[in-house]
């Protein structure tokens, strides 16, 4: 999302390349550029002229520590003022009360309803007990949807099909809850196409029902500026606990995202990547002024891959790189995996230096599916051998998986490539004893 506000701030920060020192003459022209940039990223004019003058203040006469160029100084200047317009810190979601209700608020179209699911999955997964409900009652197959969500991640759904009432279906989930003993009450509500005065009354009416613990505004980040003069209006009404950011792998330039906190002071508390369950994050702001930056986000990237990929497979791997014996299954149960990460684009933007160079990179993430099918169209022994792959065996392959004899044997080489690469390192473990561990390699 943030990819053509990094190159801009990219390219601002290099007005001090060479520079000796930070003098007015240079910062002014830096921060011109910096404000520029902001405008353009879609940024509320107000906050984006707030932000620059505070950086303005900050820069003049800010001495550059020795092996510390001015371009490096502005960016830490820069990044500093980018955590506080993004919240500061991380506010995480208050779980409280028995059980504890969360509501969940927004126009139309936001996600509402995709979100509540992602959020039950990442709340079971702190080994939280949840009940999801159905509170939107005028979206054709609203219900429907959130318990299809709800199987999908293995968690109840309560709906009431007959009641059109959306206050009385919520605190009959309450009810439900407490007789079940489960902990988290999430209720998804109805939303608009626009603001209007029946959608605002009934939010109301719920919270005042409810009494909720916390009360997350669900935006969509596409719609730009517009989505901050929304959260206002809802915040006016409800004074809601928190923001939740969702579809940010789209292609937009980021503003709602920058200036939100600032307009109704209420912290960004997630942020969704994709329609998948597990496209869920906490929302970091330093972490996010770092991948703005363009210094990637490895922690979360790490974060990801340990909440996604399983301990104890990942160390059957290690085991079978360690002694040469990794085959096709093995390949196929690591891109298995690897796709529950997420957004492919959104991972590589993860790793510092890299997410401007692939802003206009079109990454498929159906891209793994001919490599899934070629190996889903061997034989076991195939999988474990890939030796045996003769012509006849090849036409038979590209044949049940609709692929090439060609893409077989771009793969085949590939794959031969990486063993060979697997193998080489492992000589140069067994060979330098005071070697430390290397990631891939069991201790």
């Amino acid at each position: 999302m943030f990819e053509n506000l990094s190159t801009r701030l990219e390219k601002a920060f290099k007005t001090l390349k060479g520079q000796g020192r930070i003098n007015d003459a240079n910062v002014a022209e830096t921060v011109k550029e910096i404000r520029r940039a902001l405008i353009a990223a879609d940024v509320n004019f107000k906050v984006a002229k707030e932000f620059t003058d505070r950086v303005l203040e900050k820069a003049k006469g800010a001495d550059v520590i020795r092996a510390v160029s001015p371009g490096q100084m502005m960016t830490k200047i820069v990044n500093d003022e980018l955590v506080q317009l993004l919240g500061g810190q991380t506010s995480d979601l208050q779980v409280k009360g028995s059980p504890c209700v969360i509501l969940i608020a927004g126009l139309q179209g936001s996600g509402k309803t995709t979100f509540s699911g992602k959020l039950a999955r990442h709340l079971k997964g702190q080994g939280r007990s949840v009940l999801l409900t159905a509170g939107d009652v005028y979206r054709p197959a609203a219900r429907e949807q959130l318990k299809v969500l709800g199987s999908q991640v293995e968690v109840p759904v309560y709906s009431d099909d007959q009641n059109m009432d959306p206050v009385a279906i919520a605190q009959a989930a309450v009810r439900e809850a407490k007789a079940r003993g489960q902990q988290v009450v999430i209720v998804d509500t109805a939303g608009r196409i626009a603001i209007d005065e029946a959608m605002m009354t009934e939010i109301a009416n719920l919270k005042k029902a409810l009494n909720p613990t916390e009360i997350l505004f669900v935006v969509d980040s596409m719609t730009g500026q517009d989505a901050v003069n929304t959260a206002k209006a809802f915040n006016d009404v409800l004074d809601f606990t928190g923001v939740v950011m969702t579809k940010m792998d789209g292609d937009t330039r980021g503003g709602a995202a920058l200036s939100i906190k600032e307009v109704v002071n209420k912290p960004i508390k997630f942020v969704s990547n994709g329609e998948k369950m597990e496209a869920l994050d906490t929302f970091h702001p330093d972490r996010m002024a770092s991948r703005i930056l363009g210094m990637g986000d490895v922690v979360s990237l790490v974060e990801r891959a340990q909440a996604t990929i399983d301990e104890e497979e990942a160390m059957r791997l290690q085991k079978k790189m360690a002694k040469n014996a990794f085959d096709f299954e093995d390949f196929l149960s690591q891109l298995q995996q690897i796709k529950k990460m997420g957004n492919m684009k959104d991972l590589l933007g993860m790793l510092p230096g890299v997410g401007n160079k692939i802003k206009d990179l079109d990454i498929d993430d159906n891209a793994f599916k001919g490599i899934e099918s070629l190996i889903q169209s061997m034989t076991p022994a195939e999988r474990a051998k890939p030796e045996l792959l003769n012509g006849s065996r090849k036409q038979r392959i590209a044949k049940g998986s609709g692929r090439s004899v060609e893409e077989l044997n771009r793969l085949l080489k590939q794959f031969n490539q990486m063993r060979d690469m697997m193998k080489t390192m492992n000589k140069m473990k067994g060979r330098m004893p005071g070697m430390p561990n290397m990631p891939g390699f069991p201790r």
